[in-house]
């Protein structure tokens, strides 16, 4: 208990996240929910090392194989249905002759046996590299070597190791990074059990000096919106030989992004259910001097050959959609609005607060740079003066109509009776205790919603004092659904050591969103018959509408493009007070008994990373995932 006073007494600002777990587990499951979570929390503190490096600690209890775990791995291999050759292209260029022998070494030492080691030498100039080369290939016929006479930079030499490799599937290795021990292994059994796979990747981490671990990349699953933001797939991603070359290998020009464009073009081309992701952290990304691992100012050029490689890929799938980049090295693509623009209503209930509503609809009305827009404002019930006089000022404003809902509240209910009278093509529910930041908010919520396969679209809502509240809903938190990262700053370091707090500076795709500023077509709207006023009044009625939007067959994106305040819940008041619990604890056990299986699994958030706490941080224990129904070794219990 004294370590874990003492972690905040060094980390004041995970006060008001513990308090937070605490209301939550509070509501759901009550003091020994709360007790349960204490204990565990005192239990990790006494096992681990100190809070400096939680994920080394993660790394030692979950991620080490032992004796054991090496003869299961063999056991399984055996039992392999195809045992598909993988070719690993390696382009070298003058690496530290200590770094490139461990690249080589952590190919010989896979569990399994079936892949050649295709390198091409890039004319490197040190006489050690080349010796070290020859005799890889000398102790192991499966290592093949080229050595070019002229040096043509990565994505030609990555051309000429492509040309040695026959393999079913090719894959890539830099020539200072290393593969972990079972990577194969875990690619090989992964093909055995889904055969029609085309595309795989994996997570990753990085490596110091000293050969430590750290910065994780724990990934979410297939998330084209990601894709279009940065290469996220990266290290280890495999892909079938076929499909590498029906599109031609790498393009030249584009070196320091070949293997982004490499996966843009061939992602485009494959269904989505033969892409695959496999949450088992399999390659270790050396840090350099001059690696983009450490920084990504680092090589400026590979972050415009990136942008190149993604603007002509939009240019194919996406005509008109431009691309420009983040402070972070990332990617936005604007995408073009229709014209004309399609007419938005904007949803708002309001039970008096006439402060926090004026201020809401003023930013609507007067900071908002979109011009073909309505506000239908729902009164459920409000008695106070002032509110009631500007009720009537805004009955005097064309753009506005005030309706009343005389009943108890009821979100669910209120937004179906303004969705049911609004004349808009697009709907906007957004809340009255929400405040506009950026004129362009509501364009860019649009230009997104009007892409055809896109089902909602939410935005990035921030606390007063510019930390984050909402980039997203994670299925499972806590049981059913929560906002990670609350409380984090609004803006990361360009390379933080929580990897996952880049994903919210970036679009990409999510499971659900919150209805506190939700973008949705009114035709998708109608088709999943609104939100749920029976059983959800109150809660989760955001979560259910997506995923039923997402049964539709509708993709579910974030952008962090689109900012505003919230205040949460404001207006109404919190969820705390006692005579709600019983109505939210209600909505909780709906939610699990119609989404319980999908609740478990949001694709969109690692199994790896944990559902007990809000900050996205490697799962202690370690989630089972891959392989669970099998006798794969999976240490998710010791």
């Amino acid at each position: 208990m004294k370590s874990l006073l003492d972690y905040y007494r060094r980390h004041p600002h995970r006060i008001r996240q513990a308090v937070q777990t605490a209301h939550r587990l509070w509501r759901t499951e009550g003091v020994r929910g709360v007790w349960r979570h204490i204990q565990t929390r005192i239990a990790e503190e006494g096992h681990t090392a100190p809070p400096r490096c939680p994920y080394r600690r993660w790394v030692a209890r979950y991620d080490r194989l032992t004796d054991v775990d090496r003869r299961r791995i063999r056991e399984r291999l055996d039992r392999l249905t195809c045992r598909p050759l993988f070719s690993i292209l390696m382009p070298v260029c003058d690496p530290d002759p200590r770094w490139l022998q461990a690249a080589l070494a952590s190919v010989t030492r896979q569990l399994y046996p079936h892949w050649q080691l295709c390198i091409a030498d890039d004319a490197s100039t040190r006489p050690e590299v080349r010796q070290c080369l020859a005799e890889a290939a000398r102790a192991d016929d499966r290592v093949r070597v080229v050595y070019r006479p002229t040096r043509g930079h990565i994505a030609a030499a990555s051309n000429s190791a492509l040309e040695l490799a026959t393999g079913d599937f090719i894959t890539f290795l830099d020539h200072d990074d290393v593969l972990a021990g079972h990577a194969l292994a875990c690619l090989a059994v992964a093909l055995d059990e889904q055969p029609e796979t085309d595309v795989i990747y994996t997570d990753e981490d990085q490596l110091d000096a000293r050969g430590q671990r750290f910065a994780p990349h724990f990934k979410p699953g297939w998330s084209p919106e990601l894709l279009r933001a940065c290469h996220y797939l990266s290290h280890l991603t495999v892909y079938r030989a076929t499909h590498v070359r029906a599109v031609g290998g790498f393009r030249p020009g584009l070196d320091g992004a070949q293997d982004y464009d490499l996966c843009l073009r061939i992602t485009a081309q494959t269904d989505p259910a033969r892409i695959r992701h496999l949450p088992h952290v399999l390659y270790h990304w050396r840090v350099t001097a001059g690696s983009t691992a450490g920084r990504h100012e680092a090589k400026p050029y590979a972050i415009a050959a990136g942008e190149r490689a993604l603007a002509g890929h939009l240019a194919q799938v996406a005509p008109g959609a431009e691309v420009t980049r983040t402070p972070t090295g990332r990617y936005r693509v604007r995408y073009p609005l229709p014209t004309p623009l399609p007419r938005v209503s904007i949803l708002m209930g309001t039970r008096d607060q006439a402060s926090l509503t004026r201020a809401a609809l003023n930013g609507v009305l007067n900071a908002t740079d979109y011009a073909n827009l309505e506000v239908v404002l729902v009164d459920n019930g409000s008695r106070e003066a002032e509110t009631l006089a500007l009720f009537e000022t805004l009955r005097q404003d064309a753009r506005v109509r005030v309706m009343r809902y005389d009943a108890p509240f009821n979100f669910s209910a209120i937004n179906n009776l303004a969705a049911h009278h609004a004349t808009g093509d697009v709907l906007v529910l957004l809340n009255n205790d929400v405040q506009i930041i950026h004129a362009d908010w509501l364009r860019e919520m649009v230009s997104h919603v009007m892409r055809p396969e896109v089902g909602i679209v939410g935005a990035r809502l921030l606390y007063p004092d510019d930390t984050i509240q909402h980039v997203g809903v994670v299925l499972g938190i806590r049981g059913v659904a929560g906002h990670v990262h609350r409380g984090e700053p609004r803006t990361a370091r360009s390379i933080p050591s929580n990897v996952q707090l880049l994903w919210n500076e970036v679009a990409r795709d999510v499971s659900a969103v919150t209805a506190a500023c939700l973008a949705i077509r009114r035709s998708v709207f109608e088709a999943v018959g609104g939100l749920d006023a029976e059983h959800l009044p109150v809660a989760f009625n955001d979560v259910d509408l997506c995923l039923r939007v997402q049964e539709h067959g509708y993709r579910i994106l974030v952008t962090p493009h689109a900012e505003l305040y919230h205040l949460e819940s404001a207006s109404r008041g919190s969820d705390q007070r006692p005579e709600r619990r019983a109505a939210f604890q209600r909505e909780c056990e709906y939610m699990l008994a119609r989404w319980g299986a999908r609740l478990a699994d949001d694709p969109y958030y690692n199994p790896n990373l944990t559902l007990e706490r809000l900050d996205a941080s490697p799962a202690r224990p370690r989630r089972p995932y891959f392989f669970r129904e099998s006798s794969w070794p999976c240490r998710s219990g010791r």
